[in-house]
């Protein structure tokens, strides 16, 4: 099955919980369209560039998933439709990364690998 990579934002307003709720949610919609939540990441409440919606800040979450295109669709259409998730993005990729994503990694690990280049 192809492999994808979601990130969404949810409303500042919500708790941690409800937030990674989220997460558990559309993992369930997926498993329930024949596909599977490989991994998944919370990470947390972030300020962002431009008001959405009339928030300024907002929970990301990152999701990798394996399945079929049916389901993302489904996933996709749900996110779209909950009033809490403002914004979704879905990249269909080739494999997916060893290891917790950039954004979670601590910054010196970060900086070292800038110092390589």
């Amino acid at each position: 099955m192809p492999l994808y990579e979601h990130v969404f934002i949810a409303r500042q307003d919500l708790s941690n919980a409800q937030a990674e709720g989220l997460i558990e949610h559309f993992g369930a919609v997926l498993s329930d369209n024949g596909g599977k939540l490989v991994d998944h990441e919370y990470w947390g409440v972030k300020t962002m560039a431009y008001k959405i919606n009339k928030n300024r800040k907002g929970h990301y979450a990152f999701l990798k998933s394996d399945a079929p295109s049916a389901a993302i669709q489904e996933m996709e259409r749900l996110m779209r439709l909950h009033d809490d998730v403002m914004r979704v993005l879905t990249i269909k990729v080739d494999e997916h990364a060893e290891g917790p994503s950039v954004q979670m990694q601590k910054r010196d690990e970060r900086e070292e690998r800038r110092g390589r280049r």
